[in-house]
C-alpha cells in the first residue's frame, strides 16, 4: 500500500504543504496517492536518527550486515506484481524490464552479502612490533578500513531500482555499515515507496535501530539541499545530471566540514572504428551500435553518444546500416523533463552548422506524454575538434557519427575528450597492434575500455568499474557498481599497540574470522 508520505526511520510523514502526483509518461495520466514533501522538522528528524543509529550499526558484525542487506531483497521480491505495476505505470518501461532491474537490485544486495560473509573487504593490514630494531623501535600497527557515517543517497531517474532506493549507493553503504537516508526521485515517488517500505520491514525485523534508514519526498533544492548540508552526513552518492551533480559537489565543499560527494553526472561513451574492423564487420558493427543507441530509449548512463569512423567507402555504407537499423525507433522516455531536454538537444544539433542531420523521426509526444524517436548526425573530425558544444551529451536515442582524415585526427580527438564512463574500440587484432597509442590515450580518460564490444550492459561483479574522470564522475578513484563501491563509503584507521581484547575481530592475532589480511608485508589467507 502506497500512502504518499516520507519514511522516517520507523515511522512515516505527515502532510505537507508541499505536493506532488507522479504522471505516467505514456500516457500523460496522473497517478495517485497525492505525495507530500518532507518538511524541513522530517529531514532534520531523519538525520538525528541516522546519527543515532551510527553508533550501533557500524559495530555489527559483517555477518549480520550480510544476512540483513538478504533480508531486504527477500522483502522487495515479495512485493510482487504490486512493485513491477507501479514502476511499469511510473517510468513508461515494459514490465520484462522492470523485472529485469529488480532481479539486479536484488543480485546487487546478495553480492555486497557475500563479500560481507567473506570479510576480507576491510584490507586488514598488520604490522607486528619490533621492539629491538635500531635506531628506534616500531610499535604495533594495524589498519582496516572502518565506515565513514550517516550517508545520503539521491535516487536516479532511469533506473527506479538499480539506482534507486535500494540501488548500488545504498547497497554499498549499508553494506560498509553506514546508516541511509534516500532522497526520492519526483518520477517515480510510489515505485520507492514500496522498496523503502520493504527496508524499513526489514530494518525492524533484525532488531536495528530505527535510523539505519529513511526515505525522504520532496525538491532538491529544498530537501536536498538541507541534507547535504547537515553535519551528520558524512558522504553523498548521486546519479543524474552534470548540474545537479555540481550543485551538491558544491555545497558539500562549503560545508565547515567538507564531506565526499560520489556523483555520476554525464557521459557519451565514445565508439572508436578502426579501419580494418570496419571493413571485416561493418554491417554487424552498425547493428549492434544501433541496438546501444535506443536501449532503453537512449536513457542509459552508457548509451554510445559519439562514433568515430575513418572516411573510406565502408564508412559510407555503415552509415548507411546504422540509418535503417534505427530508422523506425520511437520509444516512451522516462518523463516529461528528460524528453524535453532531449528533443532540445536534438534541435540544437540539427540547427548547428557544418553538422547534417542523417535522419531524425522527432514527433509531438502530445500533452504530458514523453514519447520520442531516434536521431542520429554526422560531421567531421575537424568540425568536432573546432567546436566544443558537440561532445554536449543528448541523453536519448541520439548518436553523432564523426569521419576522420586521418590518424593523427582520430588521436586528437581521444586527446580532447572530457572524462567519460566508458570508451569502445572496434578492431582488428592488427587494428589493435597499430593502435596502441589509441588504447594509452583512452586509459586516461574513462573508468571501462570495451573491445569490440558495447558499452550498454553494465554487469554488477567485483571487477567492474563504473566510474570516470569528471565530468562522468567527481570522483574518479571509485565505482557506483560492484564491490568496489564499498570503498566509498568507509575510511582506514590504524590502531597503534592496542590490547588484543580490544582490537576489532579483523585485526586479532589469531584472526577468528579467517580472513585474508597483509601481515608484515606477506598476504596471508587465514
Amino acid at each position: 500500500m502506497i500512502s504518499g508520505t516520507s519514511i522516517i526511520g520507523a515511522t512515516r510523514g505527515i502532510d505537507s504543504e508541499t505536493t506532488f502526483e507522479a504522471v505516467n509518461p505514456a500516457t500523460g495520466e496522473k497517478l495517485k496517492p497525492l505525495f507530500q514533501g518532507a518538511s524541513s522538522g522530517e529531514v532534520q528528524k531523519a538525520t538525528e536518527l541516522a546519527d543515532a543509529a551510527f553508533a550501533s550499526y557500524r559495530n555489527i558484525s559483517g555477518k549480520e550486515r550480510a544476512v540483513f542487506l538478504k533480508s531486504i531483497g527477500e522483502k522487495i521480491m515479495a512485493l510482487g506484481d504490486e512493485l513491477v505495476e507501479r514502476a511499469v505505470a511510473e517510468t513508461g518501461l515494459p514490465a520484462g524490464r522492470i523485472e529485469m532491474e529488480r532481479g539486479r537490485t536484488v543480485n546487487q544486495l546478495n553480492l555486497f552479502a557475500s563479500l560481507l560473509e567473506d570479510g576480507s573487504w576491510v584490507n586488514a593490514r598488520i604490522d607486528t612490533a619490533l621492539p629491538d630494531r635500531q635506531p628506534l623501535p616500531r610499535p604495533d600497527l594495524r589498519a582496516m578500513l572502518r565506515p565513514i557515517g550517516p550517508v545520503v543517497v539521491f535516487c536516479a531517474s532511469n533506473f527506479p531500482l538499480a539506482f534507486s532506493v535500494a540501488g548500488g549507493d545504498t547497497a554499498s553503504a549499508l553494506a560498509a555499515g553506514c546508516p541511509v537516508i534516500v532522497k526520492a526521485h519526483h518520477a517515480h515517488p510510489g515505485t520507492a515507496e514500496l522498496v523503502g517500505s520493504a527496508i524499513q520491514a526489514a530494518v525492524k525485523v533484525h532488531g536495528l535501530h530505527e535510523g539505519v534508514f529513511s526515505l525522504v519526498f520532496g525538491s532538491g533544492k529544498t530537501v536536498g539541499t538541507q541534507l547535504a548540508k547537515s553535519p551528520v552526513v558524512k558522504a553523498i552518492g548521486f546519479t543524474g545530471s552534470r548540474s545537479g551533480g555540481r550543485a551538491l559537489f558544491d555545497v558539500a565543499a562549503a560545508r565547515p566540514e567538507p564531506i565526499p560527494v560520489y556523483a555520476e553526472m554525464s557521459s557519451i561513451n565514445p565508439v572508436f572504428i578502426l579501419p580494418g574492423a570496419l571493413k571485416e564487420k561493418g554491417k554487424a558493427i552498425a547493428e549492434g551500435l544501433a541496438g546501444s543507441i535506443t536501449l532503453g530509449v537512449g536513457q542509459f548512463c552508457t548509451n554510445p553518444g559519439i562514433s568515430i569512423l575513418p572516411k573510406s567507402q565502408e564508412a559510407e555504407e555503415f552509415v548507411n546500416q546504422l540509418k535503417s537499423s534505427i530508422e523506425d525507433f520511437e520509444g516512451v522516455m522516462l518523463h516529461s523533463g528528460i524528453c524535453d531536454a532531449y528533443q532540445a538537444g536534438v534541435a540544437k544539433l540539427i540547427g548547428t552548422p557544418n553538422v547534417s542531420s542523417v535522419k531524425s523521426n522527432q514527433t509531438d509526444p502530445g500533452r504530458g506524454q514523453a514519447k520520442a524517436g531516434s536521431a542520429l548526425f554526422q560531421t567531421t573530425a575537424e568540425n568536432f575538434l573546432s567546436d566544443p558544444g558537440l561532445s554536449d551529451e543528448v541523453f536519448g536515442p541520439a548518436s553523432l557519427l564523426i569521419t576522420s582524415d586521418s590518424r593523427e585526427q582520430t588521436l586528437a580527438i581521444a586527446s580532447n575528450l572530457e572524462g567519460h564512463l566508458t570508451a569502445t574500440i572496434h578492431g582488428t587484432d592488427q587494428d589493435l597492434a597499430e593502435w596502441k597509442d589509441l588504447i594509452d590515450i583512452l586509459e586516461t580518460k574513462v573508468g571501462r575500455l570495451v573491445f569490440n564490444g558495447f558499452p550498454t550492459g553494465v554487469e554488477v561483479c567485483h571487477s567492474m568499474v563504473h566510474g570516470g574522470p569528471y565530468p562522468a564522475t567527481t570522483d574518479s578513484r571509485t565505482t557506483s557498481v560492484g564491490t568496489l563501491a564499498i570503498e566509498r563509503f568507509s575510511r582506514p584507521v590504524c590502531y597503534q599497540n592496542f590490547p588484543e581484547d580490544l582490537l576489532p575481530d579483523e585485526l586479532k592475532e589469531s584472526n577468528p574470522l579467517g580472513i585474508a589480511r597483509l601481515v608484515n608485508g606477506v598476504m596471508q589467507s587465514s
